[in-house]
């Protein structure tokens, strides 16, 4: 999957970092878009969670695109002040009376079962972005809970620059369970890089730092036998193109050489202010540059893609797509998608998720993408909202709908089309975000208007000579 300002802005920043100022907004609740999918599935036991103690107390864990508020200097003071104790984040699945008792004794009872990838007509592993609070075998855990086959984590802190080491309790854990659970470490995990890393960045200074936290990570991978590494390849800062792309494959040379096994995955991006990566020929370019090419690969973001004006909705543009992507970067680099429907329409350079089907991009796309023989194999994280109202008001995070959504994956593998049960499950989800479609759909068109009064107004010469935003040089995650 994809931890957004865009999209999503993480619920408890401010009690756990106090590291940026968050907009916490309401989603309309997936959780009763359940699927019957008739499948085998993998039996699993209530275990207990434990929790190392040097472990670094995660406060990004279930976004993909959140984007700082302040900049990078701003930030470290923060660090520096005593954080507040983390409070316990709510959750909507309390539907047991024994919930309680399962909390404080550390159980997690599984939301839905795994489904054995074998009984599926492709080898399909899908999963989402979950949480690591706690030490990262912690993860593990919460991806057994929404019966995923597949999942992303932050391996520290994303909003930190100063992280302390991963604990080998967390170590001899994170393996222990992998064998526990049967998840495949080299293939199926995908860990995202913090959002406060820019290998772009032309000061050496920052440069270092950010190059110095991407390292911390890779070696992580590599102590917890993980293969495959997932990142924002990072902003131009208002600098050419190809300059910033050279100075990313010139930092990926430096990781590969100081590690030796983590394939490095540059996910593409929307398009946004001085983001590297929105167009293929951006990852194409810094491919080309990096010496090891076994070692570096890509991850498609469905959302961003889309956004960015790569059309997934039909058979044929779905084909199109892929014979581009293909054409300009070769399949054989691609590793990893993140599921992700969209809220802004086509082509809009917003990176807005939404929940599967709800979006601009709608089921058929995401049916495209479960049934196409190339992607077998690989892993698909959901990054799609999770949060809504509880009865109290206040927002919550119901992991419901990730269980519920990646069911709904596995049953378009081989579903026809044509069959009620998919026009029905298409119309239904469509309606549901049809609100919130149409909200974002007049914003577009109103910052439309508005740019082309801009441009009426300067005349033709002006047009196109302004630099990017200064927020980009230091934290370049897409923002609306």
């Amino acid at each position: 999957m994809a931890r957004r300002p865009s999209t999503r802005q993480s619920i408890r920043k401010a009690a756990q970092s106090k590291a940026a100022a968050t907009e916490t907004k309401t989603t309309t609740s997936a959780a009763d878009a359940k699927v019957d999918v008739k499948v085998d599935v993998i039996k699993t036991k209530a275990s207990k969670r434990k929790t190392a103690a040097a472990e670094p107390d995660l406060d990004g864990e279930d976004i993909e695109n959140t984007s700082p508020a302040e900049d990078a200097n701003s930030r470290e003071s923060q660090e520096t002040k005593k954080k507040p104790a983390a409070k316990k984040r709510k959750t909507a699945n309390t539907t047991t009376a024994n919930t309680a008792k399962e909390e404080a004794e550390g159980i997690t009872m599984p939301l839905a079962p795994r489904t054995a990838v074998a009984s599926l007509k492709r080898a399909m592993y899908i999963g989402a972005h979950v949480s690591g609070a706690g030490g990262v075998h912690n993860s593990i855990q919460n991806a057994v809970h929404i019966g995923a086959n597949a999942f992303a984590l932050f391996l520290k802190s994303q909003r930190k620059w100063v992280n302390p080491p991963l604990a080998d309790e967390a170590k001899t854990q994170f393996r222990a369970l992998l064998g526990e659970h049967g998840y495949d470490a080299g293939k199926h995990i995908l860990p995202h890089g913090p959002y406060l890393v820019n290998l772009a960045q032309p000061d050496e200074a920052k440069a270092a730092q950010a190059y110095g936290s991407f390292l911390d990570d890779l070696q992580r991978c590599e102590a917890l036998g993980i293969a495959l590494y997932n990142f924002h390849p990072g902003s131009t800062g208002g600098e050419p193109m190809a300059s910033a792309c050279a100075r990313i494959a010139a930092q990926l040379n430096r990781a590969h050489a100081a590690t030796s096994s983590v394939v490095t995955l540059l996910e593409n991006m929307c398009g946004s202010g001085n983001v590297v990566g929105s167009r293929f020929e951006d990852l194409r370019d810094i491919i080309a540059l990096v010496d090891d090419k076994s070692r570096v690969g890509v991850c498609i973001d469905t959302c961003h893609a889309f956004a960015a004006g790569y059309d997934l909705r039909t058979p044929d543009a779905f084909a199109r797509t892929m014979a581009e992507f293909d054409s300009v970067v070769g399949l054989r680099y691609l590793r990893a998608l993140h599921l992700n429907d969209s809220k802004a329409p086509f082509g809009s350079h917003r990176d807005l998720h939404a929940n599967i089907g709800t979006g601009f991009l709608g089921l058929r796309a995401f049916h495209n993408i479960m049934n196409h023989e190339l992607l077998q194999g690989l892993p698909m994280v959901l990054e799609t909202p999770i949060e809504e109202k509880g009865p109290d008001g206040k927002t919550v995070e119901n992991k419901q709908i990730w269980a519920d959504e990646i069911k709904l994956l596995e049953s378009l593998i081989g579903m026809d089309v044509e069959s009620a049960e998919f026009r029905d499950k298409e119309a239904e989800l469509q309606a549901r975000g049809a609100s919130e479609r149409q909200k974002i759909q007049d914003q577009v068109d109103k910052k439309a208007e508005k740019d082309a009064r801009k441009g009426a107004k300067r005349g033709p010469k002006a047009k196109g000579k302004g630099k990017g935003n200064k927020k980009d040089e230091d934290s370049y995650t897409e923002s609306d």
